[in-house]
């Protein structure tokens, strides 16, 4: 294996040159010819042409598109809708991180700046050194609009020093079951999270004239069939679950959405003409682009073309000459083939043309402030599920630490497949605790492979601390064309619980020491029912970033006091989690999951939905609505006052929800409809407001093919997580 990724790097870098002085446009690419009028002569009007420095209006958008537009010719603009090349840019991709932006649109006759684009979402995946941020799904956890616009603010730093200009992030698909592999990249069970969340990182992201790209659209939420799969479900399903993120990114002005590898109601997603031209472009007005997802994401080019799809990434497969061909044919109009074309150009010079907010030199790649930042979101992400007294950990106590478990020391990153970031170092669990403790306890490792010696250890320890969870090769995304083996790419998880030696060496843990603290990785949900009356502590760690040890050990013992919430359900066992086939070839996505199932059906999870504890305590009362009526397109404003009634400043995320008792309907018993996190001194006491507007009530009506909103009274919730038991609640009516 050795031998042969070096002869791969030598081609693929042998390409990459070859590549660089022809052109990367090579022969391939084009519909019938090798070389033409790209490389030989200059339009009459070019980008050059274009003034810059300010951002241009719609109008002037459209109508310097339009100007280059008629420069091209047929075979120029169907060039113009894939990437440009393969082998520079997937050979490197499949030996580790591309060392280049993967280039599309790429003309010197009309001489606008191609797409470069690079992978997240949890940093920048091209390049080397970039900072490694704690993956979405932890940040999620963090409940913290303001964190994640900084993140995607110094991730646009760090693509404008790599020479990029497109950032394939964030991930948005709702995590509707533990076992998706790939459910570490995205924000959790709920699609309003989803939205909230995205939004700031877009924002930050785009501030620096790098589009973002929200993926995958839609209905992608299994690994091992991702590329054949077809996910039904029925329009009200789609338009209220799976949709409402992805449209609140358009309204939010998010660059470029990219389709999903699955089928959607029998229709590859590239190719659903009701996914792309209806709904995305028509209904919600998207004016960026839309690409496929890499690698074997279109089938059928035509119809590809027809339903809205405007570039095929990374290189020509099914566009090309093959669309040239339907354009004779007249299976494709050349109408369609200016709109793609159209977007294209205006997005590429809308991003070219505007002001720069800074100058970005190499420094910014992997600078310290983006480092210092990733630790922040460690530790604001980490969740305290259970605490018996255990934790914080008091150093004036701890003469001695056990730390046990394989994963104590092992690369706590995240996924290897399209979302990795190589960050030229990181700092593991073991590493963080015996930083954070030298000098003032021993630390004692033991890799759990011998039980004995574990159980040993955490007896003649003060506190044992168990690393348990799954790693890359557990979980991720999974690419049965690459020839890797699967244990190089994850795919969808095999345990919903943890792997019988983990659960071996937690009871031994325990059953020798009382003060048994489990810290658990992974990218959802992991059940715990076999060990969770037996250990003192439980914190949810996810893959928490190049800086996750060192956090880890702030929050562990106590220099950090946890905030974070879940941004998902943990269920009890698979009874309380919809059904998950990543064998067949055809699956069905129900109205409910995660936490609207769990309360459909009366059901009492392990944690719930926003759940997460602290090292203080937090009390809610008061909570009144500026009107117990609203009209149905009117809102209504809900305040509620939070005080930090334990003996250490915390923060707390407090949580709004809509209820509706009074539906007709089948509706979920209650769904978020706000949030917001407020630091708060021991005893003090803040008042918060929410508003929640009617349009938060409505539902679709698939035969109305619109938004209604019931008039009808419906429940406002607020507290600390979605259990009926830590709400508060009140009535509002929606009226005429």
């Amino acid at each position: 294996m050795p031998r042969i990724k070096k002869i791969l790097k030598i081609a693929s870098v042998t390409v990459l040159v070859t590549s660089a002085l022809g052109g990367p446009t090579l022969w391939w690419r084009y519909p019938k010819r090798p070389f033409d009028s790209v490389f030989t002569r200059r339009a009459a009007f070019t980008f050059a042409d274009i003034p810059k420095g300010r951002a241009l209006t719609h109008d002037e958008l459209d109508g310097y598109a339009g100007r280059l537009m008629a420069e091209m010719t047929l075979e120029e603009k169907v060039l113009q809708m894939s990437g440009d090349s393969y082998l520079s840019f997937a050979l490197p991709w499949l030996i580790g991180t591309p060392i280049a932006p993967w280039p599309s649109g790429t003309d010197r006759s009309i001489g606008v700046p191609p797409l470069r684009a690079a992978d997240g979402p949890r940093g920048v995946g091209v390049g080397r050194p970039t900072t490694c941020f704690p993956v979405a799904m932890a940040r999620a956890a963090a409940w913290d609009r303001d964190l994640e616009r900084r993140i995607g603010d110094a991730i646009g730093k760090e693509m404008r020093a790599q020479n990029a200009n497109l950032w394939l992030g964030p991930c948005i698909n709702v995590a509707r079951h533990p076992l998706w592999g790939r459910s570490q990249e995205s924000y959790g069970e709920d699609p309003y999270l989803l939205g909230e969340m995205a939004i700031p990182a877009i924002q930050g992201v785009q501030r620096h004239n790098v589009m973002a790209c929200v993926k995958h659209y839609a209905l992608y939420s299994i690994e091992e069939t991702r590329h054949t799969v077809d996910v039904k479900a029925d329009e009200r399903t789609l338009r209220e679950v799976y949709l409402p993120h992805f449209q609140r990114a358009v309204d939010a002005g998010v660059a470029t959405v990219m389709s999903s590898y699955n089928q959607v109601n029998g229709d590859y997603a590239a190719e659903s003409r009701h996914l792309l031209r209806e709904i995305l472009k028509g209904e919600w007005g998207f004016r960026g682009i839309v690409i496929s997802d890499w690698f074997y994401g279109v089938v059928d080019g035509p119809k590809a073309a027809n339903a809205g799809l405007d570039i095929e990434m990374p290189e020509v497969a099914v566009f090309g000459r093959r669309l040239m061909a339907a354009i004779e044919r007249g299976q494709v109009k050349r109408e369609l083939i200016d709109e793609a074309v159209l977007r294209i150009l205006r997005l590429r010079i809308d991003y070219a043309t505007r002001p720069d907010a800074m100058t970005y030199g190499p420094a910014l790649s992997h600078a310290p402030a983006h480092v210092a930042l990733a630790r922040e979101a460690a530790e604001k992400g980490m969740v305290l599920l259970k605490n018996d007294g255990v934790l914080p950990l008091a150093r004036r106590a701890i003469r001695s630490l056990a730390v046990l478990g394989a994963l104590a020391d092992a690369d706590l990153l995240g996924d290897h497949g399209s979302s990795v970031v190589r960050p030229p170092s990181h700092v593991t669990p073991l590493a963080g605790l015996r930083a954070a403790l030298a000098g003032a306890a021993r630390v004692v490792y033991e890799p759990g492979s011998d039980i004995a010696k574990a159980r040993l250890a955490a007896q003649a320890a003060d506190a044992v601390v168990v690393i348990a969870g799954f790693n890359y090769l557990d979980e991720g995304e999974y690419n049965p064309y690459t020839g890797v083996s699967r244990q190089d790419w994850g795919g969808d998880r095999k345990f919903l619980g943890l792997k019988p030696a983990d659960r071996s060496l937690i009871q031994a843990a325990a059953a020798a020491n009382s003060k048994t603290v489990v810290v658990l990785f992974g990218g959802a949900a992991i059940t715990v029912e076999e060990w969770h009356e037996k250990v003192g502590a439980i914190l949810m760690a996810f893959y928490p970033g190049e800086r996750g040890g060192e956090a880890l050990a702030r929050v562990l013992l106590g220099d950090v006091n946890p905030s974070g919430k879940l941004p998902f359900t943990v269920p009890k066992d698979a009874s309380q989690l919809p059904a998950f086939d990543d064998r067949s070839p055809t699956v069905t996505y129900g109205y409910y999951h995660g936490y609207t199932l769990v309360e459909k059906n009366g059901w009492v999870p392990r944690y719930p939905f926003g759940h997460g504890l602290s090292y203080t305590a937090y009390t809610y009362a008061n909570l009144s609505l500026d009107s117990k009526t609203m009209k149905a397109d009117g809102a209504v404003k809900v305040s509620v006052d939070v005080t930090n009634a334990g003996a250490r400043p915390g923060e707390e995320i407090v949580q709004l929800y809509a209820g509706f008792p009074a539906s007709k309907l089948d509706r979920p018993v209650k769904l978020l409809r706000g949030f917001d996190k407020v630091a708060l001194a021991p005893g003090e006491t803040k008042r918060l407001s929410f508003t929640l507007r009617a349009r938060d009530l409505a539902y679709y009506d698939p035969h109305q093919q619109a938004w209604l909103v019931e008039r009808v009274p419906h429940r406002v919730y607020v507290g600390p997580s979605s259990r009926p038991a830590d709400l508060l609640e009140a009535t509002v009516t929606v009226v005429d």
